[in-house]
């Protein structure tokens, strides 16, 4: 039996297969490995020189910003009105003449010290009064025949950066004139990037920087108090500073410092960026070819497979479904593409008719805010005229003067409306509605005189305060006081009645004895009217709701059971104490 045994023939085992499959493995992984080391390199390269650009991009806007403020002193210490002012002492109008000049300068403050050193005109009207005099800004600039830089500390962080000269006449220093660059804008275009950008001095103390806990402290300081909140953040945790991005890789998430020197008092510009936009790239282009290995592989079972007939129909079945289905999601992407295409269409055609549409509303609604100043100038021209003729100048010069200030308000209403494209940025303050009632009763004095009306007024004793921008509550209250002159037109006893009460809010109510309201539902709509051609566009209440809802409060309109209109604005009152801390 052993011997039958021993003579038995032993089955051949095939090692072609499994060494064919080895090396497929093997080149499979070389490539993988090649392809990973080439193309973190050149995407790297490619990750660097965006990084160099950015930084040169970044410095050249800091040179320029502080050239373009350099010049700045040295042509407003040769303004006459400013030698004026210092000369005569007289400082009534140098602030305003800053203030011309701040918004076509594009610079942070501009501020005018006589010399001793006191601020006697600023662009910031609460720096008036101070006085620098053992300031160096103030010294070196009293000292020096030329421009000064100066760098300092704030109190509240961050740093100041100014260009100060002296202002002199016939050989004698008058003063100081002085410019803030406002450098912090280049901070906040910084801060809209992933990367961490840093600005130090010729000592290596950080003075502008995307991260405000890093200013006043060295680099490596900085970075050991506190890490960038931003995409980098885990970069820089997890990665050392000085390894190579392919070596990092295997660790965590890379990080490149790059540095750049300022052509400026010794400047320098560091930023820090991470490589994750590198290794995502690379993981895409490895995930394609292991794909492709893995069908590859897959085709070669597949060929090794072919002696059983039933596996062979399956799979060519299952290649004809992948190849239906492959057609199909082309014919699927194909018509996403489209649509794509056609919503971008409709996008554009629609944001397009959108400003066209805004364009509109915005003339309309210049030449009904317009309307009520350009009528009462109109009449204050002729009773001029008739005082004039009489030979009454001083009343006349009143008139003129009542022009003037509407001539103010015109210019006011203009930048108000200019400031509606910036909705959310006015500056609201505490108003007390009774001096802003009697403002608007005063705008309607040449309308009231031309009619026989009877105004009644019911104020409170005590202040009635709100939040606010008064100019805008005034024209609502106008608004208000010309629809209730309009509807008590063809009235035989016209009456209007005017009630102002502080409960849990303040509220003003306007009652005519008109006809009343036909359409309460449409009243507040754009372009409503009921009046002829030509007398309004219906543009006055729902312009005044909509600066009563800006307000916070609501406008309401009804019918009174006794006859007429009534109107009813809603305001939150303001408390004293916080109309005392305002």
């Amino acid at each position: 039996m052993a011997n039958d045994t021993s003579r038995r023939p032993r089955p051949r085992r095939s090692w072609a297969p499994r060494i064919a499959l080895a090396l497929f493995c093997l080149a499979a992984i070389a490539v993988i490995w090649v392809t990973n080391v080439l193309l973190t390199e050149r995407f790297t390269e490619a990750t660097r020189t965006r990084t160099d650009v950015r930084l040169t991009l970044y410095v050249g806007n800091l040179i320029s910003e502080l050239q373009r403020n350099s010049i700045v002193p040295q042509l407003l210490a040769r303004d006459p009105e400013l030698i004026g002012a210092l000369s005569s002492s007289d400082f009534s109008r140098s602030t305003q003449r800053l203030l011309s000049f701040v918004d076509e300068i594009g610079a942070a403050s501009l501020v005018l010290y006589d010399s001793d050193g006191r601020i006697v005109a600023a662009t910031d009207r609460n720096r008036l009064g101070e006085t620098h005099r053992s300031a160096p800004y103030f010294i070196d600039a009293m000292r020096a025949n030329s421009t000064i830089f100066t760098i300092f500390q704030r109190p509240t962080g961050g740093y100041s950066f100014l260009y100060s000269r002296k202002v002199d006449a016939n050989g004698a220093a008058l003063g100081v004139i002085s410019v803030e660059v406002d450098l912090a804008k280049l901070e906040r275009s910084w801060a809209g990037t992933s990367d961490a950008v840093l600005v130090t001095n010729s000592t290596g103390e950080i003075i502008l920087s995307t991260e405000p806990r890093w200013r006043g402290l060295p680099e490596s300081e900085a970075l050991e108090r506190q890490s960038a909140p931003s995409a980098i953040e885990r970069a820089f945790l997890a990665t050392d500073w000085t390894a190579l991005p392919i070596d990092a890789y295997l660790r965590g998430e890379a990080v490149m410092r790059r540095e750049l020197r300022v052509p400026f008092q010794g400047w320098k510009m560091v930023t820090f960026t991470a490589y994750t936009s590198v290794r995502e790239r690379v993981n895409g282009v490895l995930a394609l070819e292991i794909m492709g290995f893995a069908m590859l592989l897959a085709l070669t079972f597949w060929i090794s497979s072919r002696k059983s007939a039933s596996r062979l129909l399956l799979v060519r079945r299952e290649s004809d479904q992948l190849r239906r289905l492959n057609m199909r999601l082309q014919r699927e992407i194909a018509q996403r593409q489209q649509v794509e295409r056609n919503l971008e269409s409709a996008e554009q055609t629609i944001a397009q008719s959108s400003k066209l549409a805004v364009l509109g509303e915005m003339s309309a609604s210049v030449s009904h805010e317009l309307n009520q100043p350009l009528a009462a100038m109109k009449t204050y021209l002729a009773g001029a005229r008739l005082l004039l003729q009489r030979r009454r100048p001083e009343e006349a010069l009143s008139s003129f003067q009542r022009i003037d200030d509407l001539i103010d308000r015109m210019g006011a209403i203009t930048r108000q409306l200019k400031s509606y494209a910036r909705k959310g940025n006015q500056a609201f303050e505490p108003v007390d509605a009774r001096a802003a009632l009697s403002s608007a009763l005063a705008m309607m004095e040449p309308q009231l005189k031309t009619r026989s009306v009877a105004i009644n007024r019911t104020l409170p004793s005590g202040p009635a305060m709100i939040l606010g921008d008064r100019l805008r509550f005034e024209q609502v209250i106008i608004n208000l006081l010309r629809n209730a002159l309009d509807a008590t037109k063809e009235v035989r006893d016209p009456r209007i009645d005017i009630t102002l009460t502080v409960e849990d809010a303040v509220v003003l109510t306007v009652h005519d004895n008109g006809p009343g309201i036909e359409n309460l539902d449409a009243l507040f709509e754009p372009f409503y009217t009921t009046k002829a051609p030509g007398d309004g566009v219906g543009l006055g209440l729902a312009i005044s709701s909509g600066i009563v809802n800006d307000l916070g409060g609501r406008l309401t309109a009804r019918n009174a059971s006794g006859g007429g209109a009534v109107f009813e604005v809603q305001l939150p009152i303001l408390e004293e104490e916080m109309a005392a801390a305002e």
